[in-house]
This record gives structure tokens, sequence and C-alpha cells, in this order.
């Protein structure tokens, strides 16, 4: 079985068995975030507050790590860095050894998780007890966490009592959440009374004054360390904040982002050694807080050199909420034993496997990353997660051998050692084909999807041939435009550039016919020059250098034309979602900020224009009720624009019904893919359900079109082209 099949096996695996009960708590944790930090109204201004602040203490690690060692030294208190996990764990171990500790108990800690501390101490015969319920469910299952946050949110209620009952075999057998809760507190409750040392995580540590927050919602955390001798707290070193006041933004935003809380059922901070007396639960008896040890653990592990990363540097802000996991359809779908490494998950995990345990970890992930940008919305200290997948995306294909050896081998393409795919090479360079295939249109199309070449497609690149190819138009967009007599207004208020993107100018040429005779009929001149493709296609498969390189041409050609007084407008959000965030890390500066500043989407156009002067609208004939289901583009909504489509519309008489769902599942060439066509088909199965009786849909991206082609017997088409229609 090739890695392409090995990993459809697995996707298709996960999604029967984990992926209703992932599905369900995702989504909900999701829709809460939305409930919760829609009603508050300085969210924006936490967010930045809490960047600025991450941004800071990365920047200072080496001088914070000091100040939080004098002040928990001046505590009674104890730190230690490690460099790495051996390390870390051998710390631990002495001073479980020291102590003659026979049992130790932790709360839930993904640091803790990423060294194998559990592993290490059970080596030693020690024996360790997760209080967490989640972590506990894991114990008990021998599984790895699926979710930074929830980790056995992959299982069910009734998942939980089938695996309490056969493990544990109770008098009488458990069935509700009641039930089980009521046992795993019972049982969990006695471990902690019998343990010798406490172990936790911190989601917060202040440098200032050696405090240590904890996040939780069944607080345990504080019984691990109240009800032991000994505390041993274990961080990473991009915990460390610079003050005490600097706490208040994330606890603000923990909750609301990981679960959609206004605040997490327990917020503990406490600075340590804790002034609580000891108990000794054999005689019954207190025993003095003097007694008590502490340790604090920070952990390095690979961070420092992310810290000097300029690319992988942003990881270090993340606060480990899963907001990433949550709002990305494809772990909706999979969830974390799929969209993870060794121990991270969700979008972010690709930064922290990278860093923690290397790219070989995040390489057998890192695809299922589609740059929608709907994480960057969702994260509290809005790191670009997107970004950070492609760099570490670029690096995997750097660092393999480049040579298609497997020709000269003579091995076969399932046995290929490394290099970039074929696969990637294919879509990464996209403009290519599709200009070969308009130049040699109909054939190309007839060609492609000859049974012979689809097989061979199939086997060779892992295109699925379940998939609906693009059928490439003889007469491009440009060539169209340069042959019409029509030269549209003789005098034009104002005057654009629009953009011919590979599939408007290559496959979907309608919808571009259709946006040059709208933006006429409302007194705009209209150019469309050949332009070079954005970069979109090989940046999406971690190809940085091509795409840039395509970035440059095309900031330089377009940028002629802003400088000459025409905007740039645009039909594919995805090109535009290029030129208004991802050249600003490709291009120089002053390009980016001029055509960031004066690119726009088709309908956010036509809607500035018709507000300019409403009285343009009495050139559309109105719809008069007429039924239409409309999907946005994911990027198209993390961009903010999904409004001035439904406006328009709306303006001219449609009775219009959007889409619940905020992903269709195809993603550009992910749904192409064959390991991951049925989870593609997946993700789009809400938006299938939803449009299925619907007479008439547009969706306003490429892939969109696509996958509805695929979902529905109801062909769709741009939105565009039904104001089109309705030109007098």
């Amino acid at each position: 079985m090739s890695g392409r099949q090995q990993k459809a096996e697995r996707i298709r695996e996960l999604m029967a068995t984990q992926g209703e009960a992932v599905e369900e708590n995702t989504r909900e944790f999701n829709d809460g975030r939305y409930e919760s930090t829609g009603d508050l109204s300085e969210y924006e201004a936490l967010r930045d507050e809490a960047r600025a602040i991450q941004e800071d203490a990365i920047e200072r690690i080496p001088e914070l790590v000091d100040q939080v060692t004098e002040a928990v030294e001046a505590n009674g208190g104890t730190v230690y860095v490690a460099d790495d996990a051996a390390d870390a764990n051998e710390y631990v171990r002495n001073i479980v050894a020291d102590a003659d500790a026979d049992s130790v108990v932790k709360s839930k800690s993904m640091t803790s998780e990423e060294l194998e501390v559990n592993e290490a101490l059970a080596a030693d015969g020690v024996d360790v007890w997760e209080t967490d319920l989640g972590e506990f469910v894991l114990q008990v299952a021998d599984e790895a966490p699926s979710h930074l946050v929830a980790p056995a949110i992959h299982k069910s209620t009734e998942d939980i009592a089938a695996l309490f009952d056969g493990h544990f075999d109770p008098e009488e057998p458990l069935e509700t959440a009641e039930d089980l809760t009521t046992f795993a507190r019972d049982h969990l409750g006695e471990k902690i009374r019998e343990a010798d040392i406490g172990m936790t995580g911190a989601n917060f540590v202040t440098a200032d004054t050696g405090s240590i927050a904890l996040v939780t919602s069944e607080g345990n955390a504080r019984k691990c360390l109240a009800a032991t001798d000994t505390h041993v707290a274990v961080a990473g070193v991009e915990k460390l904040l610079p003050r005490f006041e600097d706490l208040q933004p994330f606890v603000e935003l923990i909750g609301r982002s990981g679960t959609g809380q206004d605040i997490t059922s327990y917020v503990s901070l406490f600075t340590p050694p804790v002034d609580v007396p000891t108990l000794d639960h054999e005689a019954d008896e207190l025993g003095s807080a003097d007694d008590r040890e502490f340790h604090l653990i920070l952990v390095d592990n690979g961070r420092m050199e992310m810290r000097e990363d300029d690319q992988l540097r942003e990881t270090l802000y993340c606060i480990r909420c899963s907001a990433c996991a949550n709002s990305c359809a494809n772990f909706q779908h999979v969830g974390g034993h799929a969209f993870g490494g060794e121990t991270y998950t969700g979008g972010i995990a690709t930064g922290w496997e990278a860093g923690v345990h290397g790219q070989e970890s995040a390489a057998e992930f890192n695809d299922l990353c589609t740059g929608c940008s709907r994480c960057v919305d969702a994260c509290p200290v809005k790191i670009d997660i997107p970004w950070i997948n492609t760099v570490v995306r670029d690096r995997i294909n750097r660092d393999a051998d480049q040579e298609l050896s497997w020709l000269v081998e003579g091995l076969t393409p399932d046995e290929e050692p490394g290099g970039v795919d074929l696969q990637k090479r294919l879509f990464g360079n996209f403009e290519t084909l599709a200009k070969f295939g308009s130049a040699t249109a109909p054939v190309s199309n007839w060609l492609a999807d000859w049974g012979p070449n689809r097989w061979l497609m199939a086997r060779i690149v892992g295109i699925d041939r379940r998939r609906d190819l693009p059928e490439f138009q003889r007469e491009t967009l440009v060539e169209w435009f340069a042959a019409r007599d029509d030269r549209g207004p003789s005098d034009p208020g104002r005057e654009v550039v629009l953009y011919p993107d590979l599939y408007t100018n290559h496959v979907q040429v309608e919808r571009g016919k259709a946006a040059v005779r709208v933006l006429e009929a409302l007194d705009v001149g209209v150019r469309v020059p050949a332009v070079r493709s954005s970069g979109r296609a090989p940046l999406s498969q971690g190809m940085i250098e091509t795409a840039t390189d395509h970035a440059e041409d095309v900031a330089t050609q377009l940028g002629r034309h802003v400088d000459e007084g025409r905007d740039v407008v645009v039909v594919e959000p995805s090109d535009l979602a290029m030129f208004r965030r991802e050249y600003e890390r490709l291009v120089d500066e002053d390009a980016y900020d001029t055509l960031a500043d004066d690119s726009y989407e088709i309908l956010e156009y036509v809607y500035g224009l018709l507000e300019a002067d409403p009285s343009r609208s009495d050139r559309f004939r109105n719809a008069d009720g007429e039924r239409l289901a409309y999907h946005s583009h994911c990027q198209q909504r993390t961009l903010g624009l999904e409004p001035y489509t439904t406006e328009v519309l709306g303006e001219l008489g449609f009775d219009l019904v959007t889409s619940e769902v905020e992903c269709c599942g195809m993603a550009g060439s992910f749904g192409y893919k064959a390991e991951y066509y049925e989870l593609s088909m997946d993700v789009g199965a809400t938006l299938r359900d939803q449009f299925e009786d619907e007479p008439r849909v547009v969706a306003s991206g490429t892939s969109c079109m696509e996958q509805l082609d695929d979902l529905l017997d109801v062909p769709n088409r741009h939105p565009i082209e039904e104001v089109a229609d309705r030109l007098e």
C-alpha cells in the first residue's frame, strides 16, 4: 500500500470512528467562541494587548528566566532550566527518588506530554495518575491526546463507559456522564490522597512575583498541589510573562477562545510554595506549611532555537487555547490523531512539532492545513498560523532529495525516497498547465479526462479519479478582451485593471466577462492586461521561492497601473488574499502597501459604486424575490468581504439564503488529492445537505464552485454572473 493510500485509509478510519464526536465538540466550542467574543466589546483591543505582551516576553526570555528564578528562590522554591526532555525528566526522577515517593498525581500539562514524564517515571516503578478527566480516560485507554484543551474529545460517553467497564469492572455498569464523572472523581480522589508528589503544568508564570496561573475546568490542579508535600510545576520558557498584571488579557481570552466560556471554571493564581499546611492522610493530622517543597522546571527543548528563527518565532506566542483546531474544518472531521504530531494538535501544531520534535513529525500532517486563514481570526494573539505551516512545508520540500531518484534507481512512484513530489510540482506550477490547456483546448480537456490518463494521474500524481477536472477554455479572458470591438464607456468616471487570475483567465472565463460588463455598465473603464499568476498555487504547496518570484512580478505589473490612477479589481478571493496578506511577506513594503491598499474584490467594488451613486441601481432589473443560495469563499470571509456580496444581491431583489457552513471542503488543490478526497467530501456534506433542494446556487470562489459541482445536481455560477444577467 502506498503512502497516499495509507494516509487515506487512516483518515477514513478516523472519520468513521472519531469524526462524529470530534465534529460535535469542536463546533460547539467554535460556536461558543463566536458568542463569547462577540459579547466582549474590547475583544480586539485585548487581542492586540496580549499579542504585544507575548512579543515583549519572548524577546526577553533570558532576562525573565533570571527574574523568575530570583522571585521563586526568595519564596523558598527552586527553579531548574532544562535543556531538553531527557534533562527535564532526569530532574523530575531525582526529585521523586529523593522524596522516596511511590506515587505522583498530575494535572493536565501538554508540556509534560511533550517530555513524556509519565513514561520516565513509570520506568522507575513510580505510579503516575492523570487527574484531569480527559487525560485519565486516555491513560486508561493508552492513547495520546487528540486536542490541546479537551484531550479525549474524540470519545463519546458510550466509548468511555465501555472503556471504564472493561478496565475497572465496577459493581454496576457505568452508563451516563454523571456515572462516569462520579466514578472518576472517587477513584482519583483516592489516588490524590495517597500521592507523595503533585505535578502541574502552568498556563502562565509571572516573572516579577514567581506566581503561576492554572486555568482548568475541574479544579483538580488545586488538589494536586495542595494535597501533597512536594509540588513540581513544568512549563516551557515561553510561558513567562513579565508582570503579574500581564495576566489580565490572557484570563479574559483563553476560555473564550478555547471552549467558548466567558471565563474558565477554575482560574488558580498562586505564588508557591503555597501557604497551606501539609496533610498526613494516614495520621489524619495537619503539618506545617514550612514543610512544603516547590520546584519550577522551565523547559527549553528547542524553544530558544525557535525564538531565534524568524519564521517559527510566532509559534511561541501560542497560549494553547485550541481555537485554531476548533475553527478548522479539516480538524473538525478527523481530530488530532490525524491533524497532529507526537504531542501537539491543530493548526499551530506544525510549528510546535517542527520546533520541539523535528520536521519529520510535522510532515506527517502538515498538508492538512489548507491556508484558509480562519485560524488567524480565531487566534487570541493573532498568530499567522498558515504562514508557519507554509514555511515548514517549504523546509520539508527543501530538505528532501530534489531529484526524483525513483526514476534513476528504478523504484516505483510509491517507493519514491523524497523530493518535492510530482503532486506538489503539478499543482504548484498550475500556471504552466493552464497556459498549455487553453492553447490546446478542447483536445487537452479530452486527453486529461481519457481513462488511461486519469489512471496515470491517480497512480503517479495522486489526483483522485472521482474528482472532475477543470475544463480549459480555448479563448482566455485576456484574449477575449483584446479582441472585442466594444471599448467600454466613452467617458468613464474611473478606471480599473481587472486582474486575470488563472481560473478566471483560463477556466471560468464567463465570470470574467460578466465582471467586465458590470463594471462598464457602472461607468468604469476596464483594462485586462496579461499578468502573471499571483503565486497562490506554488505557495499552497510550500514553494515559497517560486511564489515570491510570481509575487514580485505581479506587484510590479499591477503597481504601474495603481501609479497611473487605476484600482485593481479581483474576482478570485484567494488571489485578493495574496495581495492583502501574503504579499506582506513576499514583496518589499512599498509594493505591498500599494497593492494592498488599492485592490478590491469584484462585489466589494460594485457595492462601493452603488453606494457612491444609488441611482446606478436603476441599470439593473429587479429579481422580484427570486430564490438564490449563496456560499462565500473562506478567504472572502476572513477578509470580511462576504457582506458586500449579500448586500448587492439583496439590493437587486433576490431572496437570498446564505450557507451556514464556513468551508466547502475543497480548498484549492486539496480536494483533488487522492489521500484527502474523502475528507474533502465529508467536510462538504453539510453544505450539500443545506443546498440540495435550492434551485439556484452561486459561490464566490473557484474551489467552492468546483466542490458544489460535485456535491449538487444544480449548476452553480459566480455572483457577478447573476448581477450581469440583471443588467438592463
